[in-house]
């Protein structure tokens, strides 16, 4: 059996007073395994800890206790070099909420190209990727664009173009399309999940809207630092009182059954979210 991309094993974190912090834990003996492959959606109401594991998997933060891996290396090790780091970094790249935090560059292709020129690959490939990358998020024909004409959407399809281009295995998306009007988040959307199905990267999704959760293979939803539901979206989604309870809304559809089921005393079961389906289900049992 292989091993898991990613792996959290008791992991705590707590922010310093100097940052803001109350040195109480935004992470509490997290233990998680992600995948190769997977498209995992982290949810959690704000203060939850999923941006904070997010920054922990890439290293932007260390935990106070407990160990991550990533591809079976024990990245909390205390001998860990600054190559070490590095070679990790490689592995897992990182998109934001803000893309005008991660566009560097007057030119589309130039911003896409500035990842690759810093992992010192050769001029040829870092051509290749550049025009690979813009490809697979559907931004070719904007490669000589200046950036700051694109919109919300474009901006976070060059910044995941640009780190695509770094050849990562996973990609962490931190609440990619909060910023984001509804057109932009189905583009940015689409775009996850091609790099998933067709470009086979491994996703993590930070996200707090269920439209986008309910697209992942898995879902895990955090409260008060801790995990507190693993499963599959139909899993998940079917138990709304512990949504609610951590803070959380649920699909319509789900929100909709369950009011028939306690109101008119219906047994429709809630991890169905596919519209046409639960219009089917609705028919039958009403």
């Amino acid at each position: 059996m292989s091993l898991p991309l990613i792996k959290l094993e008791n992991v705590s974190f707590s922010y310093p007073e100097s940052e803001g912090g109350d040195n109480s834990f935004a992470v509490k003996n997290l233990s998680l395994e992600i995948n190769e492959g997977e498209f995992v959606a982290i949810l959690g109401h704000n203060g939850s800890g999923k941006s904070t594991t997010a920054k922990l998997i890439n290293m932007i933060l260390a935990p106070n206790s407990g160990k991550i891996f990533v591809d079976g290396k024990d990245i909390t090790h205390k001998d860990m070099s600054e190559d070490d780091v590095f070679e990790v970094r490689k592995k897992v790249g990182m998109v934001f909420q803000n893309p005008d935090n991660q566009i560097v560059a007057t030119v589309v292709e130039e911003d896409v190209a500035f990842g690759p020129e810093n992992l010192g690959v050769p001029s040829d490939e870092i051509r290749k990727r550049v025009d690979e990358a813009l490809e697979i998020v559907n931004m070719s024909e904007y490669a000589r664009h200046a950036p700051h004409r694109l919109s919300g959407g474009q901006k976070q399809r060059v910044a995941i173009a640009g780190t695509i281009a770094m050849k990562p295995r996973c990609i962490i998306f931190d609440e990619s399309t909060a910023m984001l009007d509804p057109i932009g988040r189905k583009e940015v959307m689409n775009t996850i999940l091609r790099l998933n199905k067709e470009e086979k990267i491994t996703v993590v999704l930070i996200t707090h809207y269920m439209n986008e959760a309910v697209l992942a293979d898995r879902v895990v939803v955090m409260k008060s630092g801790e995990l507190y539901l693993d499963g599959t979206p139909s899993q998940v989604f079917s138990e709304p009182e512990k949504l609610w309870q951590a803070g959380l809304e649920v699909p319509q559809s789900v929100e909709l059954m369950h009011r028939l089921n306690t109101e008119l005393g219906t047994k429709i079961p809630l991890g169905v979210y596919d519209f046409d389906t639960v219009a089917e289900l609705i028919k039958n049992n009403i």
